[in-house]
C-alpha cells in the first residue's frame, strides 16, 4: 500500500539518574561518596533509505520512543547510555512541524542520517558534589527528559522525468515500455492510483528515473480527482513529458488536453510551469494519428514527438530527446 503522508510522535530517551552512594567495605572505615553518573538517553534518528519507497511500514504505531539511559551505580559505576532509535524513511521524505507546517528537514540524500530529537543527559552521581566543606554529599541529579516532537512526514519522490497526461493518455504503458516497471495497465480511466517509478536507459551506461502519477483532470490543482495529491511527486523532476492522446479522438481534443495540462501545472506551481517540457503524442499508429499530432504541433507552435508504445515507433527518438534535455540540465 502506498502511503506518502503520515503524522508521528518521536520521543527521545530520558537520561538515567545519578547514584547516591558511599563507599563501604571491610578495608575502609569511612569511605567517601562513590555514586556514578547515569547514562544518556537514546536519540531518535531518521535515515533516508533506498530500501523503502513508502511510509506504510510506519503506520499503526503513532509514537516512536527511544530507550532511556541506565541509572548510575555504586563504586563510581556509570550507567549505560541507551542506543539510538533509527527509523528508515524513503529518500525524498520531508519532515514538517505538525503544528506550524514549516519544513524542518528535507531527507533527499541516501544514507545521510538526521537526529530529529536528542536524548536527555544522564544525571551526575553524588561523587561530583564532594568538597572540603561537604565531605558526605547527599546531592545527586535526576536524568534529563529527552526531547519530544510531533511531526508530519511528507514523501516527494525523486525522479528525473515526470509523466503528465489525462487519464488513459498512455503514461503507464510508456513507463512499462521504456523501463522495467510493471504498473497496472487497462483500457479505462484512472488505472493508475499511486505514483510509480522506473529506471530507463540513456546514452552509454547512463540511466534516468521516470515517475508516473495518476491522470489529471480539469480542476486537479484545486483538488479534483487524484491530481493535486500526487503532483508533489514530480516537483523534484528536471523534465516534464506532456502525454497527449492522438488516437481516434476529435481533431481539437489533443490541443484542449495539452492546454488543460499546462493550466493545471501553472495553477499548482509557477516554478513547475517554467520547467523544461517535451510534448509527446501517444497512440500514433496510423495516418489519422499522424495528422492529429501534426495539427497539435501547429496549434501549440511547439515540436511534438509522435510515438506508439504498442509498436515501438518513436521510442528511440524520445529516449534521445529526454537524454539531451537532461544533459543540459544536470542534477544538483
Amino acid at each position: 500500500m502506498f502511503v506518502d503522508e503520515l503524522e508521528i510522535t518521536v520521543r527521545a530517551g530520558k537520561g538515567g539518574d545519578g547514584c547516591l552512594s558511599f563507599l563501604r567495605d571491610k578495608n575502609t572505615i569511612k569511605g567517601g561518596p562513590d555514586g556514578g553518573d547515569g547514562g544518556d538517553g537514546g536519540d531518535v534518528v531518521l535515515l533516508p533509505s533506498t530500501h523503502v519507497n513508502t511510509l506504510y511500514h510506519l503506520t499503526g504505531r503513532g509514537v516512536f520512543a527511544a530507550d532511556k539511559g541506565m541509572q548510575g551505580g555504586p563504586a563510581k559505576c556509570f550507567g549505560k547510555s541507551a542506543s539510538d532509535l533509527t527509523i528508515e524513511v524513503p529518500v525524498g521524505t520531508q519532515v514538517l512541524d505538525a503544528d506550524r507546517g514549516n519544513v524542518l528537514q528535507d531527507l533527499d540524500v541516501p544514507s545521510k542520517p538526521w537526529v530529529i530529537v536528542r536524548g536527555g543527559f544522564g544525571g551526575r552521581g553524588n561523587v561530583h558534589f564532594a568538597s572540603a566543606t561537604n565531605r558526605t554529599p547527599r546531592q545527586f541529579e535526576r536524568g534529563r527528559q529527552g526531547e519530544e516532537r510531533r511531526v508530519r512526514l511528507s514523501l516527494k519522490l525523486i525522479a528525473d522525468v515526470g509523466l503528465l497526461g489525462l487519464p488513459n493518455a498512455g503514461k503507464s504503458t510508456l513507463l512499462s515500455t521504456i523501463t522495467k516497471a510493471r504498473p497496472k495497465i487497462a483500457d479505462y480511466p484512472f488505472t493508475t492510483l499511486e505514483p510509480m517509478l522506473g529506471i530507463a536507459e540513456g546514452e552509454g551506461e547512463g540511466t534516468f528515473v521516470v515517475a508516473d502519477i495518476p491522470g489529471l483532470i480539469e480542476g486537479a490543482s484545486q483538488g479534483k480527482g487524484l491530481g493535486d495529491k500526487f503532483l508533489k511527486h514530480i516537483e523534484r523532476t528536471r523534465l516534464l513529458l506532456h502525454l497527449v492522446d492522438c488516437s481516434a479522438v476529435p481533431l481539437d481534443e489533443p490541443e484542449h488536453a495539452y492546454r488543460m495540462l499546462r493550466e493545471e501545472i501553472a495553477n499548482y506551481s509557477a516554478e513547475m510551469g517554467r520547467r523544461p517540457t517535451i510534448v509527446v503524442a501517444t497512440k500514433v499508429e496510423d495516418e489519422d494519428g499522424q495528422a492529429r499530432a501534426q495539427a497539435l504541433a501547429t496549434a501549440i507552435r511547439m515540436p511534438v514527438l509522435p510515438i506508439s508504445s504498442a509498436t515501438g515507433q518513436g521510442l528511440r527518438g524520445l529516449r534521445a530527446a529526454i537524454w539531451s534535455v537532461l544533459s543540459d540540465f544536470p542534477a544538483e
